[in-house]
């Protein structure tokens, strides 16, 4: 799975519902043009659910793609926004895995052992194969890196893509009539799942580099709201009576700002955010809501 602009930028995911066969249909070729046009938005389908998820850079950036949606007479339900996470794994890890099947015809026989381990932030995701001497036969390679790459879009800690990690194969075992390209494939996916397990895989929330300006007499009420979002100042500028307020904030907390700011400042307060990294979550997001809620309640 590439780590490319498009996939780095893609940090929001609502899941829309369509209320009718008819609205299911337009729904489909609407969005194929909004992709099209748009690399940074982004439409996918969740195994589990089967819902619609469309992901792009913002709020905003959503929300104008939902209107257009709506413009186009489509009728539907749509999802609170979600935190686009990352999963990564810290700790090296060798695993072996032995995939063994018997149905009375032909079996399915394949043994891999997988050495798994951070890549450096912003290298995404590298395979590499060190087999020698045969023990895996070049053609089930390709078993291998599709039972990898299966993996790497719903990782180990909540279901989020998995990125920087590197993979490389470094033995194996194979069977003259029961080794197959599938049996390859299943049996690196299970090893590969385990591995990220092993290796301690954490939860990546987005990190905003957020921008405020407010009048001096408001400056410290806005503050006192940051913090409560997690917040990391970096910077404060005072000129005229008003005060430029730079900081970090994780973008779960940055949800809906723009209200409580106009609150805090007699709505003279402006502000512009903008992704700058992701980073580690803390412990009490390990588990956070699964990545898409179900459609029944959502504002239409």
């Amino acid at each position: 799975m590439p780590d490319d602009d498009a996939a780095q930028l893609s940090l929001i995911e609502i899941a829309i519902e369509p209320k009718s066969k008819a609205d299911q249909e337009k729904l489909g070729v609407a969005l194929a043009k909004l992709a099209a046009e748009d690399p940074s938005f982004q439409v996918s389908t969740d195994r589990e659910s089967g819902q619609t998820i469309l992901k792009g850079t913002s709020e905003e950036h959503l929300d104008a793609k939902v209107g257009f949606l709506k413009r186009d007479g489509i009728d539907a339900n749509i999802g609170a926004p979600q935190v686009a996470f990352r999963e990564r794994v810290t700790e090296r890890v060798e695993l072996s895995y032995t995939h063994k099947k018997q149905t009375g015809g032909s079996g399915q026989f394949a043994a891999v052992t997988i050495v798994v381990e951070p890549n450096e932030p912003g290298k995404g995701y590298e395979f590499e194969s060190r087999i020698v001497g045969g023990a895996v036969p070049k053609e089930y390679i390709p078993g291998v890196e599709k039972g990898l790459e299966s993996v790497l879009s719903s990782g180990v800690v909540a279901g989020f893509p998995v990125v920087d990690v590197k993979v490389q194969l470094i033995d194996g075992k194979y069977h003259d009539v029961d080794s197959s390209v599938l049996a390859f494939e299943i049996a690196t996916r299970a090893c590969f799942r385990e591995a990220l397990q092993k290796g301690k895989s954490v939860l990546l929330e987005p990190i905003m580099k957020v921008e405020v300006v407010t009048p001096e007499d408001c400056a410290r009420a806005v503050i006192d709201d940051l913090k409560l979002r997690r917040c990391q100042i970096i910077g404060q500028d005072t000129r005229e009576g008003v005060v430029g307020i730079d900081a970090m904030v994780p973008l779960m907390n940055m949800f809906g700002y723009a209200s409580p700011l106009r609150q805090k400042s007699n709505d003279r307060a402006t502000f512009t955010m903008r992704f700058d990294h992701y980073a580690t979550a803390p412990p009490n997001t390990t588990q956070p809501d699964p990545p898409f809620r179900p459609a029944i309640g959502m504002r239409a």
